[in-house]
């Protein structure tokens, strides 16, 4: 069996190089199936590993219209942040869903069914990995179904899993009108979990509130801080989860936890005892993330990524979580795409800068079958 294959290569001379390869994913093992890749999400994450630090704006075509390739530049000063993967051409893609085309001798039971796959390199037509990585889709689901069903819905879930695990009882979320946002607030309207919703527009507050969403706040309005901090004391969270990453978003957040706190205790010039926790888990904006501390000292900043917290969190948490999703594919950890492309596709200039801009509501979806 072969295939093709989208790669990204980024070169220790500065350039970023994406084409598409063959690709030979060999006989599977007892315990490994190989799967016609039919859906697969293009996901922030992804885009990653995809673009890098690569400066766009450079981006030219080269290759031929069956084999297109796309060459990039990358400033020197951003070299080092990936020395260690520098001439190597990696794989791209960490989740997708498909047939199942070929089976080892242990889960032959899985041969022609669909399934959705985690495990890294799925932007290919056919992909070898254990069966262990993969969930067969339930009856009435599709592969869009099941393109999505690992890194959305899981982190998603993973931060209500955090918030009662360190004792918090509310969350605000950033960049909420995303289809990881929707999918938060679902869970939350459904686990009776307070939740403030941070967007960019009005658009996307009306979005929200017409799924239910109670607590909405636009970063854009001029009320914003007073608005957000209404909403939190409303709601009582104290932990927050930013995709932005840059600027003063995580800041604000803090500020207004601060000034929604109970101050029953009275003044003291350490601020409230009250815990403030903001994780950051994207880079939507790669500037410096800046921190006025007009919070006091009882808070904390820090990353979160969901293969570590899977990893702490145990397997039988994880094994839980999994099983909702599976369960709940359809509805709450549903996802809407703007646009379905080929591989060929993905490797189109115009294509790639819509898709490389992370707008909210407009997701792409990838089928390498096309």
């Amino acid at each position: 069996m072969r295939g093709l294959e989208l790669r990204s290569l980024a070169t220790r001379d500065g350039q970023l190089r994406l084409s598409l390869e063959d690709a030979t994913p060999g006989e599977p093992g007892p315990d490994e199936l190989v799967v016609r890749v039919e859906a697969t999400p293009i996901n922030p994450s992804d885009l990653g590993l995809l673009i890098g630090p690569a400066d766009l704006a450079t981006a030219r075509a080269e290759g031929t219209p069956e084999r297109p390739v796309v060459v990039a530049d990358i400033p020197t000063q951003r070299l080092g942040a990936i020395r260690d993967r520098l001439d190597q051409s990696l794989a791209v893609g960490n989740e997708g869903a498909g047939t199942v085309v070929a089976a080892g001798d242990h889960v032959r039971q899985f041969l022609g069914r669909k399934v959705g796959m985690l495990g890294g390199g799925m932007y290919a037509e056919l992909r070898r990995l254990p069966a262990r990585d993969c969930i067969l889709l339930p009856e009435g689901a599709d592969v869009a179904d099941g393109a999505s069903m690992f890194v959305n819905p899981l982190t998603s879930l993973g931060f209500t899993e955090t918030m009662k695990a360190e004792g918090h009882s509310a969350i605000v979320h950033t960049a909420a009108a995303s289809n990881l946002g929707q999918m938060l607030n679902r869970i939350c309207i459904g686990d009776g979990i307070g939740l403030v919703n941070i967007v960019r527009s009005q658009a996307q507050a009306e979005l929200l509130h017409a799924i239910g969403a109670r607590h909405v706040v636009d970063s854009t309005s001029p009320g914003f801080q007073a608005e957000l901090t209404q909403a939190i004391r409303e709601t009582g969270a104290t932990i927050a989860f930013d995709a932005i990453g840059g600027g003063t978003l995580a800041g604000q957040i803090l500020q207004a936890m601060e000034a929604a706190a109970d101050r029953g205790a009275g003044y003291s010039p350490y601020g409230s005892n009250a815990p403030k926790q903001v994780y950051i888990y994207g880079s939507l904006d790669t500037g410096p993330t800046v921190l006025h501390r007009t919070f006091g000292f009882t808070w904390n900043v820090g990353g979160w990524l969901l293969t570590p917290f899977l990893q702490k969190a145990g397997p039988a948490v994880a094994a839980r979580m999994r099983q909702r999703v599976a369960d709940e594919l359809t509805t709450t950890f549903a996802s809407r795409y703007t646009r379905t492309i080929s591989l060929r596709d993905a490797l189109q200039l115009d294509t790639l800068r819509d898709y490389e801009r992370k707008a909210t509501g407009e997701k792409y979806l990838i089928d390498p079958s096309r």
